[in-house]
């Protein structure tokens, strides 16, 4: 039999590494992208803070950025996987890292807030979501069953002409895994003892504001900020509000943990 070809992952969507300032003792920051979406809705935020001097990563997530079906291969524990093994990779060069998300990025920042308290040195969330209020996501379990995809609910952006290149369908079977992500990730929230900064749109058509609720009431962290964005949908880090994002995080970082010695 001839060998099977790896999905080619599409351009743009690929994994990113900065080393951000001198070489030495240093603080790290992981990017982790949302669901059906890749790298590319990172790389900004992440040009940033290797500018500002830090260290950064941008993994793939497993079942993203090749084809929607590649992702209905995939489970929480997959993508949970992969966040880990970068998150080490990561903290391998760094004395400390700080782990952010964007929506289920930033469900996965705190899932391993929760595995790894000790570890996780900040967390700064973007839209991360934990739950969804909408009458229809209860039809979901029966439409996995039915059909492999769904309506996209890719580009979320108030600024024209911006595109995530994210996938045009729901891989139906793969929302059934980020739904048992939701569920894990809430009932350990008390976990979370890192200092969390989390920005939450305002107006926002994939997350419901009552994930941010969740959030702030569940876990135990002592120092929470949140940020509200006035000009922004979901995919916040492309978005108007992008330079704020920038910042505000690298100073909120900065004040809590030190940047890489040298700067960029």
């Amino acid at each position: 039999m001839p060998p099977i070809e790896s999905p080619s992952v599409v351009p743009g969507a690929e994994p990113f590494a900065f080393p951000g300032g001198a070489a030495g003792a240093g603080t790290g920051v992981l990017l982790v992208h949302g669901f059906t979406g890749s790298p590319f809705s990172m790389r900004p935020w992440g040009e940033h803070l290797a500018a500002e001097g830090f260290a950064v990563r941008g993994p793939l997530l497993p079942g993203h950025g090749t084809r929607w079906q590649d992702c209905n291969l995939t489970t929480e524990t997959d993508w949970v996987d992969a966040v880990v093994t970068a998150f080490d990779e990561l903290r391998a060069e760094c004395d400390r890292v700080v782990v952010a998300g964007l929506s289920m990025g930033g469900t996965l920042a705190l899932r391993l807030a929760e595995l790894r308290p000790d570890d996780v040195a900040a967390l700064v969330l973007v839209n991360p979501s934990l739950l969804t209020e909408r009458l229809d996501a209860k039809l979901l379990p029966l439409l996995a069953r039915l059909t492999p995809s769904w309506k996209a609910i890719v580009n979320d952006i108030r600024k024209p002409g911006v595109d995530e290149r994210g996938y045009p369908k729901l891989p139906t079977r793969a929302v059934l895994g980020l739904r048992r992500l939701w569920a894990a990730t809430r009932a350990d929230l008390a976990r979370v003892t890192a200092p969390v900064l989390v920005f939450r749109s305002v107006t926002d058509h994939v997350v419901e504001p009552a994930s941010v609720r969740v959030l702030l009431a569940g876990v135990a962290s002592t120092d929470t900020t949140e940020v509200l964005l006035e000009d922004s949908y979901h995919v916040a880090t492309l978005d108007n509000d992008a330079p704020l994002i920038f910042r505000r995080s690298a100073e909120w970082i900065r004040e809590r943990v030190p940047a890489r010695e040298g700067g960029a």
